[in-house]
């Protein structure tokens, strides 16, 4: 019966390739009255709720059912087994004792549940629930109320999907009498086939995660299950090899389990890397492949021919018989199919219609390869399509029927997402977006590609599922809280951490905005200033990692996202310190503040220093809120250093697009090993550029472009550049053929701004590791003791209490460090910043007005603020006491 199941839904995709291209609103006889019924606001709108995916139409009815201690379950005489298993469990689950099989109810008040056949047709009637007459494949009809369930399908998916609405009205309780309210459910999926394709490049899942993944198809409505892992060597690079037996035995209890949850496993072979179109002798491998997970059950094929050069044949016969270009490539791959189609497949009966991918598979642009495979290959080969893109951030009606017209077959997607092989930095648990309503009605079915961490993916296959069964219905944020609530198992504290944590990695091509809550709520206390509320959000951030940790019971979960819990922590503890920072501010606290602003960059380097790591060992880095917790962080740092009256760090930016996480405040972090990456090769007048926040003299400006494995990475001819205004901009150098550049600008030349610009286009991208001005500060620093290796004197009074001067050796008795303003500067006071633990009575402190030096006090600790009196200051000195230790001072204010 799932075979005659997945025909229906097959001929009715069959069908869309042939019909005229217009919408149906509900199914045969409902003249369209069931699309409203699907809407959020209908009646019984809590039942909806309580169902995924949110069915078409839920009625309220006025009564209740109570669970009864012994339940009696009839069921039709071809009543699906995995459905009445499901009824049974979750009956029992919701807190009967007992439940038992009959062919009649026993009365007496005892609950009945009637599934398939006539008593439950007549008790849905009863019921006021319409039966299953014109429901598409998969449809069924549920009814609660008056002492009875009663559950039915248009075959035996519907009935098994009844099952799984039913399991998820009942309450889970430890002994009966719980109630549960009258409800009437018709319902029926948006298009035949809904699933997943494990198509990424990566680690490939664990048997028993596909074991679990395949269940939780089952429960969400999902039908098909591709099997097509890119590094599955089985799959693609050794094609035609048979699989070792244990292998074979492991996917063979795949789709046994697949069947049971009526999930179609779909097995897709990869031969286009090495297959020649015209050899016989390929074909005969790829079919006796193909016959050995015939023998196991296996009764859907696919052959994915995406990601592969076809301009560049594997076989002389290939380019004699066909030609060359891209519909010569065409031709041999329908030549190839087609033989399958006709040699296998054909004579398989109960196969069901072969899948391809196409080579290009991104766009619906007209091509000779697209116009070979609508005219030569088979008509009834199902064709998958990305969308417009490799990850389409949209994907709409008019682009699906682009798609069916352009490549002459009914489409199936694989919607690349939320696949994260091209960003294994990130998790995506952001919900499905941006798929118009009415594209399932378009295409033969909807396939998401997952992430590599299969749990992890569940939050935004869930929605995926939402929106494939009920699109009409579907609104992304409410199915994306739906999807924690259930993966919280109700609980609400874990389902508070969930969502912030989720809501810390929900950026992707189709949620451009990263963290969409924490964001507003930041945004919230810009605004109000209200620190008590924002530390509660960036708490419940912080101690998210550990309620999941503890509390989650897919556990699946928690080890797939292990470094991204402990960066989420690590980050929301680095945020906190940062938001203390902006409050010691406020409070004009500088000892405070100061000590909370040390503590930030320790902090920050551990919240960057969880790695992710890949299935060949390279670690890589982990990303958390990017782009709102780091800037959150950079903000608060930057509003100390303008309390202080310093100008700080040196701001990056640039015209070029950035690759993946490789911002360009990168190239702006004193460390060499990390770096700004463009997305693309510069263009003549291309830039990257420094703000240093206050005009100043220039010292040596260095520029180091390209890295490890990336060499060539840097701009091949360009001009270093400066400009008081950002917009009238002089020459300082040129340079050609080198990634390590630096000049010492002329004596007396000051500027805001720093660009190095491109002169001619490349094709080689841009590395940047560091973009420095060295001497930026306005003054002097003179005196001693020398400073240590790696030092320098300047760097106690640089603009940058980031950077330090450590002196290499204790100080001799009369030795003093000294910084001269480059004029002299009306001030309150000097403020002297040292690193935390710095001793008091260190150094005298002593400022120059008028011409003469006098002494304001002494150093008391890390942070020593002293009153300046009349007088402008023309510099300020700290005089050592002999024997102190190596003096070490992070910056001299005159402020």
């Amino acid at each position: 019966m799932h075979r005659t199941r997945t025909a229906a839904a097959t001929a009715l995709a069959m069908a869309l390739a042939l019909i005229p291209l217009t919408g149906m609103a509900g199914p045969p006889g409902s003249g369209g009255k069931a699309g409203r019924d699907g809407a959020r606001d209908h009646p019984g709108a809590a039942a909806s709720r309580a169902i995924s995916p949110t069915p078409r139409s839920v009625r309220s009815r006025s009564d209740q059912v109570a669970v009864t201690p012994a339940v009696t379950v009839v069921a039709g005489p071809r009543a699906d087994a995995a459905a009445l298993a499901v009824v049974e469990t979750s009956l029992k689950d919701a807190g009967a004792q007992r439940v038992v099989r009959a062919e009649q109810a026993p009365g007496g008040g005892q609950l009945s549940v009637y599934v398939d056949g006539a008593g439950a047709a007549r008790a849905l009637a009863e019921l006021g629930a319409r039966g299953t007459d014109g429901l598409p494949a998969e449809g069924y009809a549920l009814a609660v109320g008056a002492g009875r369930i009663a559950l039915a399908g248009k075959d035996a998916a519907g009935t098994y999907y009844a099952a799984q609405s039913l399991r998820q009205l009942l309450p889970h309780a430890e002994r009966w009498g719980a109630r549960v309210p009258g409800t009437v459910v018709r319902d029926w999926p948006a298009t035949p086939l809904r699933g997943v394709i494990e198509g990424f490049y990566g680690t490939p899942w664990s048997h028993r995660a596909r074991l679990d993944q395949l269940d939780f198809y089952g429960a969400h409505k999902m039908n098909l299950y591709v099997y097509s892992p890119k590094d599955d060597a089985y799959l693609r690079e050794k094609w035609r090899d048979p699989y070792p037996a244990d292998q074979l035995a492991q996917i063979k209890e795949l789709v046994d389990r697949a069947r049971t949850r009526h999930v179609e496993f779909t097995y897709a072979l990869s031969p286009g890397l090495s297959v020649c179109y015209s050899s016989d002798a390929d074909l005969r491998a790829l079919t006796a492949k193909f016959a050995t997970l015939w023998d196991i059950g296996v009764r859907t094929f696919a052959v994915p021919l995406d990601d592969i050069s076809y301009t560049d044949w594997n076989c002389a016969a290939d380019k004699d018989r066909f030609g060359t270009g891209g519909g010569a490539a065409g031709a041999a791959q329908a030549h190839l199919l087609n033989r399958v189609n006709q040699e296998f497949i054909a004579r398989h009966p109960g196969a069901e219609p072969l899948q391809m991918v196409p080579t290009e598979y991104y766009d619906v642009k007209p091509s000779p390869y697209k116009k070979a495979l609508a005219t030569q290959l088979d008509k009834d080969v199902l064709v998958e399509w990305t969308g417009v893109g490799v990850i389409a951030p949209t994907m709409t009606v008019a682009q699906a029927r682009q798609a069916r017209e352009v490549f002459g077959h009914p489409i199936l997607t694989w919607d690349n997402y939320p696949v994260n092989d091209y960003v294994t930095n990130r998790l995506l648990l952001g919900p499905f977006n941006g798929r118009e309503k009415g594209l399932p009605e378009q295409l033969a079915g909807i396939t998401a590609n997952p992430m590599i961490q299969p749990a992890a993916s569940k939050l935004a296959l869930y929605t995926v599922a939402d929106y494939a069964w009920n699109d009409s219905a579907y609104d992304a944020r409410t199915s994306w809280g739906g999807a924690i609530e259930e993966l919280a198992g109700g609980d609400a504290r874990t389902a508070r951490a969930l969502r912030a944590f989720a809501d810390a990695h929900y950026a992707s091509s189709l949620n451009p905005r990263q963290a969409p809550e924490l964001a507003a709520a930041i945004e919230k206390f810009g605004k109000d200033g209200e620190a008590r509320r924002l530390d509660a959000v960036l708490r419940n951030l912080q101690e998210a990692p550990a309620v999941l940790r503890e509390r989650l019971t897919d556990r699946g979960f928690v080890q797939d996202s292990a470094p991204w819990l402990d960066a989420t922590r690590a980050w929301g503890v680095a945020a906190r310190t940062a938001l203390r920072l902006i409050e010691a501010i406020k409070a004009d606290d500088g000892a405070r503040a100061w000590k909370l602003r040390q503590q930030i960059p320790e902090l920050v380097r551990t919240a960057r220093s969880f790695v992710y790591v890949d299935m060949t060992g390279k670690r890589i880095p982990v990303l958390v809120a990017d782009g709102v917790l780091d800037t959150f962080v950079e903000g608060a740092v930057a509003a100390h250093d303008r309390a202080l009256g310093v100008t700080g760090r040196p701001e990056g930016s640039t015209d070029l697009s950035v690759y993946q996480d490789n911002a360009v405040s990168r190239m702006t972090d004193g460390d060499d090993a990390t770096y700004f990456w463009s997305g693309a090769g510069p263009k003549a007048g291309s830039f990257v550029a420094l703000d240093l926040h206050a005009e100043r003299p220039l010292g040596a400006v260095t520029l180091a472009m390209g890295k490890s494995g990336s060499p060539d990475d840097y701009l091949r001819h360009g001009v270093l550049e400066y400009s008081s205004d950002g917009k009238s901009w002089q020459r300082l150098a040129a340079f050609d053929g080198k990634a390590e550049v630096r000049v010492e600008p002329p004596a007396g030349v000051r500027a805001r701004y720093v660009r190095a610009r491109a002169t001619q286009a490349q094709d080689n991208w841009l590395v940047v590791r560091e973009f420095a001005v060295a001497g930026a500060d306005a003054g002097t620093v003179a005196g001693g003791p020398p400073a240590a290796e790696g030092s320098a004197l300047r760097s106690a009074a640089d603009g940058d209490p980031a950077t330090g001067y450590r002196a290499a050796r204790a100080a001799q008795p009369g030795e003093a460090l000294e910084f001269t303003p480059d004029a002299p500067r009306a001030a309150r006071s000097v403020v002297v910043l040292r690193p935390q633990g710095a001793p008091s009575g260190a150094a005298r402190v002593e400022v120059r007005t008028g011409g003469a030096w006098r002494t304001l006090g002494t150093l008391s600790g890390a942070y020593t603020r002293l009153p300046v009196g009349d007088g402008a200051v023309e510099g300020v000195r700290l005089v050592w006491r002999a024997g102190t230790a190596a003096p070490e001072v992070n910056e001299v204010v005159v402020h």
